[in-house]
């Protein structure tokens, strides 16, 4: 199936991925720019993960339920790539603001952005603190668990609750039987038999957690799941009661979207309100409606049932239960055009090292959805260390030509859940959903690259030896990348023999030492591959990197000068404007930054010479150099004659005339930066 991606239309745009297949068979694998790679390291702490792109600023914002710090509920982690993450400080709700109606067990956070009203909605949830007689109906409710929702004017937040409650939504399932009325005061051990589950009152207010929006043709569905307290089931296969947990739905009203103040509470559609209510119930007495996605009496799979012997595996400590949870939503298109939806869903305890990802797919996002044969599509393989996978959001690449899904999972089954990011493939002609779980190399999702390497300052000057420089690296969208995670780094390197040591941190290095004339200090993007450490970004077969001129400058020249000679130790040029040639002594160096020199520059036997950028309007002629010889994103009016010298490069120069090299040690090297010759290349300069 060929794939094209577009966005969303309308109100659309804030979160579904609209997929359009145009054939059948597999999309051919867009060529990747570099040859870089990540895996799954899973160093974050992280749970139930949902990521956003910002289109502002290009980068992605996940926000878990895990690795907040004390005082805060939700972390967020930024990346540009979608691979490579930070953790901003602090958290996504401040939980001493004075607006928390949530007591604990706040989980499953998910952000949407409103483009046209600038505001970032945080959906979540939490167990009630107050009125829980009220909103449940018995005071000892288990787990009164509710949604909220918060606002910011940035995906970093801070995010403030809109209100200091819950959404106005009261689920009623007035045909269950409340079993645990008849159970005893730990909950855990329901009636042996249907009769006697059959003889329990009829009704319970459901608790909710795990929301998911999806923006479709104008509706505003709420998926989330009804937790698996007060909800047993019995099997009739097995012959007993299971208590599960089940995906269900309801619609909302769009005035809260459309709020340019950010100020108005999610509603459900007035068709849900009361649907569930009898006409013989005492008034002011809520009872919701919902629509049924996800249960497993529905649609059963053996692959489900990790946990239903639970209770006699434990000796009484845990209960029969089931879990269907963690929904996200997307839409694809066939190529008639036709609308299919995906719900992925997580099945089986968080905890429990068996918990799944499994999918379903529908014509209409409210059901009927049936489960795929193919289920489950992640889940853990211990040959690779990885346990746990679930409860993920899915999001495209930079460039939106592929899908993935951002999870959770954990390295060990003993150690706390982590951030997990695996390619994701649909195929919605033949309802096909695939997700690659996996802790080995993969290439970085597509249109993250070009990478650049960018230095906060053109040289590195020396003074009482010692050096400074800072530096960042830009994705294709100009965001820079997290150089403080260990999955990349840029590695500074001195010329080979130099003598200068170099103290690096993530983002920047203080040299020490003594630069014979002009030195090259490289900085090299690296990322980590499994096994192998640091290895270097290549693009179009040339390390992603940039060149920087190390120099203790004896003199600095700017501004308007006239004809010069370098007789000794090193000039440095910069913004200068030259009115006549530069001649450059046997040993001294000569360093020529953003400069115009209306003559020529004539080195016999420098120590260095080093020219970037501007312009030198006659030739440039270096002979017997035994240091750094440069020309750099320059433009020389005339010819360029390189002979004898060490290792010259020529990057990315225009030059009127011809070039010509002879006995250099190294024959001159471009790095990959074309250049532009009017005249002939004659010797080793024949491939420049």
């Amino acid at each position: 199936m060929s794939v094209r991606w577009s966005r969303v239309r309308g109100i659309l745009f804030a979160l579904p991925i609209l997929l359009a297949s145009a054939a059948h068979g597999a999309a051919a694998e867009p060529r990747p720019v570099s040859d870089a790679t990540y895996f799954n390291d899973a160093a974050l702490p992280a749970a139930d993960p949902f990521v956003l792109r910002d289109e502002g600023s290009g980068d992605y914002f996940a926000y878990s339920t895990d690795g907040a710090d004390p005082g805060f509920a939700f972390a967020i982690y930024r990346s540009p790539d979608l691979v490579t993450w930070q953790r901003i400080p602090g958290g996504a709700l401040d939980l001493g603001d004075g607006t928390q109606w949530g007591r604990d067990w706040f989980w499953a956070p998910e952000v949407y952005h409103n483009p046209v009203t600038g505001r970032y909605f945080l959906f979540y949830s939490a167990r009630l603190r107050d009125g829980i007689a009220e909103q449940f109906g018995f005071a000892d409710f288990e787990e009164p668990s509710k949604v909220g929702v918060a606002v910011a004017d940035s995906p970093a937040g801070p995010f403030r609750n809109i209100a200091p409650g819950p959404i106005d939504y009261h689920p009623y399932d007035p045909d269950y039987h409340d079993v645990n009325l008849l159970m005893d005061a730990e909950q855990k051990k329901p009636p042996e038999t249907l009769e006697e589950g059959l003889t329990a009152p009829l009704g319970t207010y459901i608790p909710f957690i795990d929301p998911n929006v999806f923006f479709d043709d104008g509706r505003i569905i709420l998926f989330y799941s009804r937790n698996a307290y007060r909800n047993w089931v019995w099997d009739h296969d097995l012959g007993k009661y299971v208590e599960e947990s089940n995906v269900l739905a309801v619609e909302l009203t769009s005035e809260w979207w459309d709020d340019p103040a950010g100020s108005t509470m999610p509603r459900v559609a007035p068709g849900y309100v009361d649907a569930n209510r009898d006409p013989a119930d005492p008034p002011g007495v809520r009872k919701d409606g919902y629509r049924s996605i996800i249960d497993y009496g529905s649609d059963p799979q053996q692959w489900e049932n990790a946990h239903v012997d639970d209770y006699a595996k434990t000796r009484g400590r845990e209960k029969n239960r089931r879990w269907s949870e963690g929904s996200t939503v997307v839409r694809a298109t066939t190529r008639e055009g036709k609308a299919r939806y995906f719900l992925t869903y997580s099945a089986n305890n968080f905890a429990n090292s068996f918990y799944g990802v499994g999918y379903a797919v529908a014509d209409d996002p409210l059901g009927p959805w049936r489960k795929s044969p193919a289920n489950p599509v992640l889940a853990q393989d211990a040959t690779q260390g990885l346990f746990s996978t679930g409860h993920g959001s899915v999001i495209a690449s930079p460039d939106s030509s592929e899908l993935y899904y951002v999870h959770h999972g954990r390295p060990s089954p003993e150690v706390e859940r982590r951030l997990y990011t695996s390619r994701l493939r649909l195929d919605a002609d033949r309802d096909a959903l695939r997700i690659d779980g996996t802790t080995a190399d993969r290439p970085v999702p597509s249109g993250v690259a070009p990478y650049a390497v960018r230095a906060d300052r053109p040289v590195v000057e020396v003074r009482d030896g010692v050096g400074e420089v800072g530096w960042r690296v830009d994705t294709a969208s100009g965001s820079p990348m997290p150089l403080g995670n260990p999955l990349n780094r840029v590695l500074p390197q001195p010329d080979p023999g130099s003598a200068l040591q170099v103290e690096a941190s993530a983002d920047g290095a203080v040299l020490r030492g003594a630069p014979r004339g002009v030195e090259a200090l490289r900085l090299t993007y690296q990322r980590a591959r499994t096994g192998a450490g640091q290895v270097d970004v290549h693009q179009g077969g040339v390390p992603v990197r940039a060149v920087v001129p190390v120099a203790a400058c004896t003199r600095t020249l700017s501004g308007p000068q006239d004809e010069l000679v370098v007789s000794e130790g090193v000039t440095c040029l910069r913004g200068a404007q030259v009115r006549g040639s530069v001649r450059v002594a046997p040993g001294a160096s000569l360093l020529v930054l953003d400069s115009a020199v209306e003559g020529a520059v004539l080195a016999d036997a420098p120590g260095s010479v080093w020219v970037s950028g501007g312009r030198i309007a006659g030739s440039v002629r270096v002979r017997g150099s035994a240091g750094v010889v440069r020309l750099d994103g320059t433009e020389v009016g005339a010819s360029v004659v390189l002979l004898g010298n060490a290792a010259p490069v020529v990057a990315g120069t225009s030059i009127g005339g011809g070039v010509r090299c002879r006995g250099n040690a190294v024959a001159p090297v471009d790095e990959g930066r074309a250049n532009s010759v009017t005249g002939s290349k004659l010797g080793e300069c024949g491939e420049l």
